[in-house]
């Protein structure tokens, strides 16, 4: 099957979104439509498989061979910092991961003044370069849910995670004090892929980015 294509996609809402681009440009999966507990689906007549995964295994399927492209989100890129081919921002999925604390620290609290922190997230390596960069040493508790319950129980005084509308911050009284980056879906490519199979795969690439400049400039 070496002249398939093979997809890795997080399961979810970042799938959905996936398949709905990849339609319009005429890469589809009638296997994927509706409620299944597949792994793996095809379109035999057009030689595409599609992995379902979790988002953060689509860097390492694809950096492997085991999927030609993926889609994950920018922030999984550069918490894991994998060899890969990053050719389009696909322009959904939007968060910012970004600093926060609580309402009541902030009031009379100054970044500039940090020497030393202690910072819960879900993203070490993302964190230490940032705070590495701006001379402050930190140190870093790993988890995995619920960031924010790491000031309120003392784990921590502050967090790097994504916020989205920041309601979650909001209702567990923190504020956000930085935004690190800005995140969206990526589109991700093997390397051996790109240039083994480069002919199928520059026409998914081209035809992403057409369509993704077009939602671009009819956007308001």
């Amino acid at each position: 099957m070496s002249d398939w294509i093979t997809f890795a996609l997080p399961k979810g809402r970042i799938m959905k979104d996936s398949m709905e681009l990849f339609g319009r440009i005429g890469i589809t999966c009638s296997e994927m439509e509706g409620d299944s507990r597949k792994l793996v689906f095809e379109n035999r007549e057009e030689r595409l498989r599609f992995m379902a995964v979790r988002a953060t295994d689509v860097p390492t399927y694809v950096e492997y061979g085991c999927a030609d492209l993926g889609v994950v989100g920018k922030d999984t890129l550069l918490e894991q910092g994998k060899d890969l081919y990053e050719p389009v921002d696909l322009k959904f999925g939007y968060c910012r991961l970004v600093v926060a604390e609580p309402k009541a620290l902030r009031a009379g609290d100054d970044p500039n003044n940090w020497s030393n922190i202690r910072v819960a997230t879900k993203y070490p390596n993302i964190t230490e370069r940032f705070f590495a960069a701006k001379g402050i040493q930190v140190e870093l508790i790993k988890l995995y849910g619920s960031i924010e319950l790491a000031p309120l129980v003392g784990l921590s005084e502050r967090i790097v995670d994504l916020v989205s509308t920041g309601a979650t911050l909001r209702d567990n009284g923190m504020v956000e004090v930085e935004t690190i980056a800005e995140i969206t879906s990526r589109l991700i490519v093997n390397r051996a892929s790109l240039k083994t199979k480069h002919q199928r795969i520059g026409a998914i690439i081209d035809g992403l980015e057409r369509v993704v400049g077009e939602d671009v400039r009819i956007s308001p």
